[in-house]
């Protein structure tokens, strides 16, 4: 764990500029034809996109050897300890250890939560995102994710229904409805659900990106489907909705962008960059952040099936029907074709190791609204690492500092950061998450930053490893198979305010796993819930072992929603205080 290198620090200050300006010089300096389609470029694989190619001739090949399960990584037999490995190629098939369990584990375990109920099949296996409004005294919570969207009456959380579905629904061989995540035209993202002050109503903003998964496996070696994604066939941006009721059919449509603001009016197929990631930072009033690749020169990244590093966009909402371009940010090692990037890029040890993912993925995370007075935002960069922002002027936002640490590829590094405890603390926390099945990459750490200095970011300490609970039949979770860390604490708009001193985590095959975290530098884990694991009968075998993906927490009800990859837990816990097995007392989002 180190902070940001003296040369990366320097080159950092020598991109001021890139940070504060509408429209960076970088993109100037970097290559701004688009992509071609033809000849191979020589002295590379078969890759006929310019911008991957010229990331290829720039960066070395370090690609991680496979790694042999028992050998190099495995089951201590004398200990019952798990030794991790060290580094690993992304792959998508599992990788068995000896010492694993050959059967799902049945079994649930749970320390200070109760089980208020169980929604079979209302997600998908892969993924959730979630959203809760209340509507004439009905609480309804949305779960979500590109081609499937289900809308169900919470008000009562024990006996919760139903009320709208579409897109297919998962049994045991698969959705009943046929997905082709090359030819979706159209789709509900991450999205954030706000009050309106000019409304006078919720709207729902949207983000539209490049799918992530079922189009590509390897960049190097499917150029048709590189150049598919240059011109994708989906809105790049996002969209913004004012809801007239909780149901698609009473949204209506006020704005759409694309967040290619170098080309505003390009048609879809034609616009640049990523496209807007996962759920907006957006409370309402003048200001939202998303995360975003403005156009194709943010082009260093590993991750084999990615071509963007992201940054992030200010946007001005103040009026919702109009959102209006504010600034872009990037941070050193973004920008193909500068060479500053570059330089910051190449002294990153995970460069050329053709598996990390390099660049946002959530937007700033913002400990208080900028228009409520916020100033201090933080970033999880993946690879790049973690960096504190000065927002006061979202015009011109500055990086104030970052802090790295050391190498753990595959999976994801620095996905999202927490912070809820930063107003009372000064510390935050972040985490990168497991992509490889059966443990085959080093564990991902969930990091509590020491940002009270936003100057000088400070690794302060670990949260703890989940404990395996008494009675289990085996002595890591590394042996209950599938896939094992941490995935993600609080939500972008979940009803309520953040508990102080309690962080919930989504853990994967650990199911979810309550902190401890008055102290923030000594945290402790003071309850969890690890579900019995969905099995063949339910599922197919590809979509097993996930646990417990993604979380939602009603703080106004003192409610986890907790989503496995066969449905969806409504918990309580004494950490948070008696469930509201009812309305709320004040509808949200807050009027």
């Amino acid at each position: 764990m180190h902070r940001l290198s003296p040369r990366i620090q320097h080159a950092a200050t020598a991109l001021a500029a890139i940070l504060v300006a509408a429209f960076p010089p970088a993109w100037a300096a970097g290559p701004s034809a688009p992509p071609t389609t033809g000849q191979a470029t020589p002295g590379t694989p078969n890759v006929k996109d310019r911008y991957l190619a010229d990331w290829l001739r720039l960066t070395p090949e370090r690609r991680p050897a496979p790694l042999k399960p028992g050998v190099d990584y495995g089951m201590d037999p004398a200990t019952g300890r798990f030794i991790w490995p060290k580094a690993t190629p992304e792959v998508h098939e599992g990788q068995p250890f000896p010492g694993e369990m050959t059967s799902w584990d049945k079994n649930s375990y749970a320390k200070n939560v109760k089980v208020l109920a169980f929604y079979p099949g209302v997600n998908s296996p892969f993924h959730a995102w979630n959203n809760i409004i209340d509507f004439e005294g009905k609480r309804y919570l949305y779960i979500h994710d590109r081609d499937y969207l289900r809308i169900m009456d919470v008000t009562d959380p024990a006996n919760g229904k139903i009320v709208f579905s579409s897109g297919g629904v998962w049994g045991p061989k698969g959705s009943s409805e046929w997905y082709d995540a090359a030819n979706v035209k159209d789709y509900l993202g991450g999205a954030t659900i706000a009050w309106s002050k000019k409304l006078g109503k919720p709207v729902l903003v949207a983000s539209y990106e490049i799918g992530r998964y079922g189009l590509m496996s390897e960049k190097l070696d499917e150029p048709d489907k590189v150049a598919a994604q240059r011109s994708y066939n989906s809105l790049k941006g996002f969209k913004v909705f004012a809801m007239d009721g909780p149901l698609p059919s009473q949204w209506r449509l006020l704005a759409t962008r694309t967040t290619d603001v170098r080309h505003p009016d390009a048609p879809i197929g034609q616009q640049q960059g990523s496209g807007s990631l996962d759920a907006p930072e957006y409370y309402g009033g003048k200001y939202m952040i998303v995360a975003a690749a403005p156009d194709d020169t943010y082009a260093l990244t590993e991750y084999p099936n990615y071509l963007y590093s992201p940054g992030y966009q200010v946007w001005d909402m103040s009026d919702p029907a109009d959102p209006v371009f504010v600034s872009q940010i990037a941070v050193p090692g973004q920008i193909l074709g500068n060479p500053e990037h570059e330089s910051a890029y190449l002294m990153n040890p995970r460069a050329g190791n053709r598996t990390s993912w390099m660049g946002a993925r959530n937007p700033i995370f913002l400990p208080k609204a900028l228009e409520d007075g916020g100033k201090i935002g933080f970033g999880a960069m993946g690879g790049l690492g973690i960096y504190a922002f000065d927002l006061s002027n979202p015009a011109k936002p500055r990086m104030l500092s970052g802090v790295n640490t050391p190498p753990s590829f595959a999976g994801t590094e620095f996905d999202n950061a927490d912070v809820s405890q930063y107003a009372r603390t000064g510390y935050v926390f972040t985490n990168g998450y497991p992509m490889n099945r059966d443990c085959y990459e080093p564990y991902k750490d969930i990091f509590v930053i020491d940002a009270r200095d936003p100057s000088n970011l400070k690794v302060a300490a670990k949260m703890p490893e989940p404990e395996v609970p008494k009675g289990a039949p085996f002595t890591h979770f590394c042996q209950r198979g599938g896939n094992y860390g941490p995935k993600r604490a609080n939500a972008i708009g979940q009803p309520g305010q953040w508990r102080q001193g309690i962080v919930p985590y989504s853990f994967y095959n650990a199911g979810v796993q309550i902190y401890d975290v008055k102290d923030p530098a000594k945290p402790t884990i003071a309850g969890y819930f690890v579900p019995a694991l969905a099995d063949e009968t339910q599922l197919p075998k590809y979509t097993l072992g996930k646990g417990i993906f993604a979380i939602y927490t009603e703080y106004d009800r003192n409610i986890i929603w907790a989503f496995a990859e066969n449905g969806a837990y409504a918990l309580s816990t004494p950490l948070l205080g008696e469930p509201v097995l009812g309305a709320p007392a004040r509808p949200w989002p807050h009027r």
